[in-house]
């Protein structure tokens, strides 16, 4: 079995960190108008998780490309050939 190309390993990482930088900026944003530090924190958090969740729905709705589509097929026929059918 082939190993997953570099691009493949740092898709999550991408995620984690547009997501952070989104929170970061929402919770900024509320700390300088409301001067809570608690509340922003709470929006920062809640920021965090909303953007994650956005950007991964985002990501699996992309359509696959051919050689993406050719991989799926090739581990498809893998997993058929392992299992006797």
């Amino acid at each position: 079995m082939n190993a997953p190309a570099p691009r493949d390993r740092t898709r999550p990482a991408e995620l984690l960190i547009i997501s952070g930088v989104l929170a970061i900026f929402v919770g900024l944003v509320v700390l300088m108008s409301t001067r809570e530090i608690v509340l922003s924190l709470i929006f920062l958090v809640i920021a965090f998780i909303v953007a994650l969740v956005v950007l991964a729905m985002l990501a699996l709705a992309v359509r696959p490309d051919f050689a993406e589509k050719s991989d799926i097929d090739e581990q498809d026929r893998e997993q058929g050939g392992r299992r006797g059918h």
